[in-house]
C-alpha cells in the first residue's frame, strides 16, 4: 500500500474512533493530545510523509483496536511502528 493510501486509511480510522487529525506547520514533531475534551493527533505537514505516518501509527498504539476492522496493511503498519520517545 502506498504512503498516500495509508494516510487516507489513518484518516478513516480516526473517524471511527472519534479522533481528529490536525495538520500544522512549525517546529514540532507531532503527537496526540486532548483539546477542549476532544482527542487530537497533531502532525507537522512540513515533515516527510514517512515521519508523519510513523507519528500517527505510534499514536494509535494507545487505542484499543481489537474490535475494529482495519485494512491488514494499516494494522501491520501500526503494529510495526516505532514507539516515539517524547
Amino acid at each position: 500500500m502506498k504512503n498516500k493510501e495509508l494516510l487516507e486509511e489513518f484518516h478513516s480510522l480516526a473517524e471511527k474512533l472519534d479522533v481528529k487529525i490536525m495538520k500544522g506547520k512549525g517546529d514540532f514533531s507531532g503527537g496526540s493530545c486532548i483539546v477542549n475534551e476532544e482527542k487530537v493527533i497533531v502532525i507537522n505537514n512540513m515533515k516527510p510523509i514517512e515521519q508523519r505516518l510513523n507519528i500517527i501509527a505510534s499514536c494509535f498504539k494507545d487505542y484499543d483496536l481489537e474490535g475494529l476492522y482495519i485494512v491488514p496493511a494499516l494494522r501491520k503498519y501500526i503494529n510495526d511502528a516505532t514507539r516515539l520517545e517524547l
